[in-house]
């Protein structure tokens, strides 16, 4: 087993709980979701470079502008 598993198999449910309210009380509610998808994002780029393919086009988010310009443009 690496030292790595080993390391992340020692964490229970106690353990779990005293970090995230650690992260609460440090970072405030409003932060942690952005600290979250920053950190989702971060990933996928890392993935994307070690792989060495292109990241995938987020479909949702330029659709949801395409819809927000077309509904301004007609007003």
């Amino acid at each position: 087993m690496t030292p790595v598993a080993m390391f992340l198999r020692s964490f229970g449910p106690a353990e779990i709980a005293l970090i995230a309210a650690v992260l609460l009380l440090v970072f405030g509610a409003a932060k942690l979701p952005k600290i979250g998808s920053s950190l989702g994002h971060s990933m996928r780029a890392f993935k994307s470079a070690v792989t060495g393919q292109d990241e995938p086009e987020e479909e949702e988010e330029t659709s949801g502008k395409k819809v927000n310009s077309a509904v301004n443009d007609n007003e």
